[in-house]
């Protein structure tokens, strides 16, 4: 079982912002930064950049505070008797990068949500939500070498995914991230396992695959609608892909 405290979002705290409890809370405190922030380690400040988390037992040394004039947060202070916070294998005290920082950032959102409503599932509800907020803790936690690319390389990618069909192009996606198309390739492939035009293309056939299945729309306006203007150019990478052409794709 959960009992959340305090949740919040967006917490913004001016200079001089000190968070200082030595001798910890009684409970567990999750911090997810959002601008740069000194944290106490190994009995030293260090100074640690945006998008960390930091996860604090009960009783346990607290000490943080701003590095420049302004300084925000998400954070949670919560009882838990559940394994996956108490055996948890997350560092504790020591802030590490996040990999998805979105991602967590819109869970709390739901939290704090969740913790203001008087539901009838809210007990079970803050569960879930604090279980996937740990597992994504977790995979960050297990990813090395999240370099300042990162978070542009993972919004471009959320980009891609939510719209196949935008006329995607390697200048114009390695000029939002003012880098060069070369260079984007690079470190697109090194991050997601595959180049950029082709997380295009295999983004476009997946949404293609569902008009395929669940709408009457002909071979011609789905391709219109995933993003080509050549119908035979699509079926052609479809049949790439799926081994299969859109037509007998729909019929099987």
């Amino acid at each position: 079982m959960n009992t959340i405290y305090y949740v919040e979002y967006d917490a913004e705290h001016h200079s001089p912002f000190v968070f200082d409890i030595p001798e910890g809370h009684d409970c567990w405190l999750l911090v997810i930064t959002q601008t740069p922030a000194l944290f106490w380690v190994n009995g030293q400040l260090q100074e640690f950049p945006p998008y960390c988390a930091v996860l604090y037992p009960p009783y346990s040394k607290i000490y943080y505070r701003a590095c420049s004039d302004q300084y925000v947060n998400d954070w949670i202070r919560f009882a838990s008797d559940e394994l996956y916070v108490t055996e948890t294998s997350l560092p504790l005290g020591e802030p590490f990068a996040l990999d998805d920082p979105e991602y967590c950032h819109k869970l709390f959102q739901i939290l704090v949500a969740e913790h203001s409503l008087q539901k009838g599932y809210k007990e079970s509800s803050i569960d879930y939500l604090l279980r996937t907020l740990f597992n994504k803790l977790l995979e960050s936690y297990v990813q090395k070498n999240i370099g300042p690319q990162h978070y542009p390389l993972m919004k471009l990618r959320t980009a891609i995914h939510n719209h196949p069909s935008h006329p995607w192009t390697v200048a114009t996606m390695a000029k939002t991230m003012n880098i060069s198309p070369g260079y984007l390739q690079l470190i697109y492939k090194k991050s997601f396992g595959l180049s950029c035009i082709d997380d295009v293309i295999h983004s476009r056939i997946r949404l293609a695959k569902e008009y395929l299945r669940h709408h009457p729309y002909t071979v011609a306006e789905i391709a219109d609608r995933c993003g080509y203007r050549n119908v035979e150019h699509f079926c052609r990478q479809f049949k790439q892909i799926t081994g299969v052409s859109p037509k007998r794709f729909k019929h099987q």
